[in-house]
């Protein structure tokens, strides 16, 4: 077997269903054996969207993702989806190519120092040597994409490495014993080939391709740690839990974590890719007043939480106490020093918290709920203004209404996804993807990708801004081609919204914020799918109700929705 056949072999051996890539020359074995080995190969129109649907499939399924990528441009083009992942604690494995060993440093083609340009990005980043060597380096990558907190890792995989060893020779220009050398300096040049091609294949027909799926390592609580909590707990009168995606990394336990709340019964804040952990609607989930209700409490449990700006770097705890589970040691202690740390993962300790004796008065609930219940008037009130064309507050009520329970909700944008957070309901455990703190535009097609492969009977809708529906709509092409029909919902307003909000009042300029009411439906047909253009609310209903039909049927869609500015998020952007 050539390397690229090891490591497909490999990857096979670990549970991988799906192989994301934009091809090239360098890595072209990987994917060609991949796909010899039944495993799904999809070839994406940027590198990019090769990363996110690879960390949409980690975070969705638990096993890390794969994205081969070629050398120079193809990997750069990585980078700022590969740090997404590193900062959403999102494992996957990027497999990169690299010129050929023996041409490193002489001005090969897109040779570049990609171990020293990929390391602040990744948990781990290294190289392939030999052909022996690819067992375990595969193998100790999935582990350590896994283990503790999770991360991408970036394997270099030169060109030499993969190819079959008589087609290598070749192209070092090695010439058979047959062929005697002319002079001393080709016996030399001859020898000199010859030493390094031993030395990349030494060994390869007799390593052991077998690989054991990992069982990924992460700090554990102690039952000290649950009886501390407990007691906490059973002090305050108003308790309040926040769960955010650090405590989502073990998919698989979703709907148990979601019964282990329930039981609790204490009330939740839930963001990223814990939202719908609940599902729909839950008497212990609160939406809004989010800050004020931390105010107002006497306990604050973070899980998978940590104090950053959207905390206000803890400013809004203040100086109550506070619990904190969290992998990361650094995510824990930030910017504050909880009442109570736990070093674990989050998700398994509220599982096992949630078999404590917990009581919360219904008091503190039904005070929360009447918060939510006043916003939520508010927030109708605005739904029903008239801001020239479609209120998005009104197109979302209406899109929530009509959602199935199967649908999985993508956020790519700004202002219009920030306004779906506060509208649009997640459906159950694992139905949201989000970026994460980085705040990356850019993810949608990606992640839809992954997500549709993941789960082919749900419904994939990907909420886009018209700015950040710019990054990937090519990818409609991908989506066609390979036969994965979501839908994009964009909320097209001409504008960068959320920087225009402020930037104007701040700066007096408009500039650099406009863009077009563009027919970005037409994109969807011309790759072969579908387009819908509504631009007026009576028009909302239908729309959504034939994406859905059309969907269903095997196209994808997009619905080009022109909306109206509103004052929805004024004074909300975060610098």
């Amino acid at each position: 077997m050539n390397g690229g056949e090891i490591i497909s072999n490999i990857l096979q051996q670990q549970g991988i269903r799906f192989l994301f890539t934009l091809c090239g020359g360098h890595v072209s074995p990987i994917f060609v054996s991949a796909e010899r080995l039944g495993i799904r190969v999809i070839d994406t129109r940027h590198e990019a969207t090769a990363v996110f649907a690879a960390d949409a499939v980690s975070r969705l399924t638990g096993v890390p993702g794969v994205a081969v990528v070629t050398a120079g441009p193809g990997l750069t083009n990585t980078v700022t989806a590969v740090k997404n992942a590193l900062l959403a604690q999102s494992p996957l494995i990027l497999l990169g190519g690299a010129a050929a060993t023996m041409l490193r440093g002489r001005g090969a083609l897109q040779d570049i120092n990609q171990l020293e340009l990929m390391r602040p990005n990744v948990k781990w980043a290294t190289s392939i040597k030999r052909v022996c060597d690819i067992p375990s380096i595969i193998s100790k990558a999935f582990r350590v994409a896994q283990d503790g907190v999770p991360g991408p890792v970036f394997v270099e995989c030169p060109i030499d490495l993969l190819y079959d060893e008589s087609l290598v020779k070749e192209w070092y220009g090695i010439k058979s014993k047959e062929v005697p050398p002319r002079n001393i300096q080709e016996r030399f040049l001859q020898w000199y080939l010859n030493r390094h091609a031993e030395k990349l294949f030494a060994g390869a027909n007799q390593i052991d391709i077998s690989s054991k799926p990992i069982i990924s390592t992460y700090p554990h609580h102690s039952q000290s740690h649950i009886e501390q909590a407990e007691k906490l707990i059973q002090k305050a009168k108003r308790p309040i839990m926040l769960i955010g995606s650090g405590a989502m990394m073990l998919p698989q336990k979703a709907d148990i974590l979601a019964e282990s709340v329930q039981k609790l019964g204490i009330p939740v804040y839930l963001s990223g890719m814990a939202r719908g952990l609940l599902g729909k609607v839950n008497r212990l989930q609160m939406r809004h007043n989010r800050k004020q209700a931390i105010r107002q409490s006497d306990l604050v449990i973070l899980a998978g939480v940590p104090n950053d700006f959207r905390l206000d770097y803890g400013n809004h705890i203040g100086h109550r106490p506070f619990i904190s589970i969290n992998r990361s040691k650094k995510d824990l202690y930030q910017n504050k020093r909880p009442s109570l740390a736990i070093h674990a993962d989050p998700m398994a300790f509220l599982i096992d918290l949630g078999k404590a004796s917990v009581k919360v008065t219904n008091e503190w609930i039904s005070s929360l709920t009447d918060s939510d219940a006043q916003r939520e008037i508010s927030i109708n009130n605005q739904a029903s203004e008239d801001v020239g064309h479609i209120n998005p507050i009104q197109l979302f009520r209406i899109a929530d209404s009509l959602l199935s329970d199967s649908t999985i909700l993508i956020a790519d944008g700004g202002d219009f996804v920030a306004t779906s957070a506060y509208t649009l309901k997640a459906r159950s455990p694992l139905s949201w993807l989000d970026p994460g703190v980085f705040g990356t535009l850019g993810v949608g097609a990606g992640f839809a990708l992954g997500a549709k492969l993941v789960y082919p009977e749900k419904d994939i809708w990907i909420i886009f801004g018209d700015g950040s529906a710019g990054y990937s709509l090519m990818e409609y092409d991908t989506f066609v081609r390979h036969n994965l029909p979501v839908v994009s919902l964009i909320g097209n307003d001409a504008c960068w919204s959320q920087i225009a909000r402020d930037q104007v009042d701040l700066l007096k300029s408009h500039c650099a914020t406009r863009l077009a009411h563009s027919d970005y439906h037409k994109i969807s047909e011309a790759f072969g799918g579908y387009g819908i253009h509504i631009n007026q609310e009576d028009k909302i209903a239908p729309a959504i109700e034939e994406a859905i039909r059309i969907s269903r049927e095997g196209k994808p869609c997009i619905i080009n929705a022109i909306i109206g500015k509103t004052e929805f998020r004024k004074g909300s952007i975060s610098m």
